[in-house]
């Protein structure tokens, strides 16, 4: 094999350190993002659970009390009431941890968080102010809010991986 003395010096790099600038590369996969959306409906699905459980349940007995089973029923009063303490539970959570770290409960598990695209910490009021408030509010527009709202889902798919409410809020999502 020739070698040309004249030729810019060549070496193969092995290992190269992370310099934790490269944010592209970081980027947190569609099946993470979806997975971790899919948690945080799975935690409010199992925070709602028990109270309405107790409201079907309290129901069931009552419709039986008619037939001479004496039951204590709280009514369905007591089971909204608790349904709403968890959901403000859940919320105030997630809003915390949305501050604090840029990820709901889903978002932790999993492993990725929420950034600007600068890579600086993302404020709890640019999530909810940018990010959650637009497309909900688009999204409620009588005919055309469903399109809004499925548009904001499939932008995930661009080059980009920035769904709708992320190019608003000027975020990403990335591996924590």
């Amino acid at each position: 094999m020739e070698v040309n003395p004249y030729a810019a010096p060549q070496s193969r790099v092995d290992d190269v350190a992370y310099d934790g600038l490269d944010l592209e590369a970081r980027k947190a996969s569609r099946g993470k993002r979806l997975g971790a959306a899919l948690l945080d409906v799975l935690i409010a699905m199992l925070a709602f659970l028990p109270p309405f459980l107790w409201g079907i349940f309290s129901e069931y007995s009552r419709s039986h009390a008619s037939m001479g089973v004496s039951a204590r029923s709280p009514g369905l009063g007591w089971v909204t009431i608790l349904m709403a303490v968890a959901f403000l539970v859940i919320l105030v959570i997630d809003c915390v941890m949305l501050h604090k770290y840029g990820q709901t409960m889903g978002k932790r598990v999993l492993g990725i968080k929420i950034v600007r695209t600068d890579g600086e910490r993302i404020s709890l009021g640019r999530v909810i102010g940018l990010r959650m408030l637009p497309i909900g509010i688009l999204g409620r527009i009588p005919f055309i809010g469903w399109l809004i709202s499925l548009a904001d889902c499939l932008m995930i798919f661009g080059a980009e991986r920035r769904c709708l409410h992320d190019i608003f809020a000027d975020s990403i999502v990335i591996n924590d």
